[in-house]
């Protein structure tokens, strides 16, 4: 399988080296072949999307090109395509669908654009660099399914999330936040209808680090592997 990893690399971001480790270790679990290809958000055009087989969204914002990023991330729910968006990844999931789905154009992250009137990405009040926090995930979603757990511990380096007071914008709608902190603050989306399609402000691929496998990364790659899954 090839996966497309976009985000604006740096050597130095934690997450960044531990990716392709804990794309290693799930595909050696899975007894997988798997081809990661690395681009940069300046460099990305959504019309490479069809050569590639899932994409990762990873951390690191604010991204050079936000809009590239949104067009693919639109390209892969539209076309059932694999997805997983961390941390920043997770917060462009929640702007594209936003946008392109439920047609609320001015939907954007304060991040990027501070002065936006539909700030959907705000600044948390508590920033979790380098920490871990429980998360209280929803049995009866894909998360629940993967862990196996309504209540998990991961670990975060984030300071922007979903604004709580717009949540009511995605009530009724195919993208679902099956995951959330002890205060109710969401912390995963999924569409569950999707192959696979989901979003987490947590960074999993941080588990590398201790040479664990984790799940929800197995079942991103599984994904692509069984597309009846």
């Amino acid at each position: 399988m090839k996966i497309l990893l976009v985000g604006d690399y740096d050597k130095k971001v934690v997450a960044h080296q531990a990716i392709p480790r804990a794309i290693e270790l799930s595909a050696q679990s899975l007894a997988a072949e798997v081809e990661q290809v690395w681009m940069r958000t300046r460099d990305l055009d959504p019309a490479v999307m069809p050569d590639y087989d899932a994409l990762w969204c990873v951390p690191f914002s604010p991204y050079e090109k936000p809009e590239a990023v949104i067009g693919a991330i639109r390209f892969t729910r539209e076309n059932d395509i694999p997805f997983l968006g961390t941390c920043a990844g997770f917060q462009h999931a929640v702007i594209e669908y936003a946008r392109n789905a439920l047609g609320l154009e001015s939907a954007a992250s304060i991040e990027d654009d501070p002065a936006t009137t539909m700030p959907v990405i705000t600044a948390l009040g508590c920033r979790l660099y380098d920490q871990s926090e429980a998360i209280n995930i929803k049995r009866k979603s894909r998360a629940g399914n993967i862990y196996q757990s309504d209540r998990i511990l991961e670990e975060y380096h984030c300071g922007f999330g979903v604004n709580s007071e717009l949540m009511h914008i995605f009530d009724n709608s195919e993208l679902k936040f099956s995951g959330y902190d002890d205060n109710g603050e969401p912390r995963l989306c999924e569409i569950p209808g999707h192959r696979f399609f989901i979003g987490t402000a947590f960074q999993p691929e941080r588990s590398a680090l201790k040479s664990s496998v984790h799940p929800l990364i197995t079942a991103f790659l599984r994904a692509v592997l069984y597309r009846d899954l």
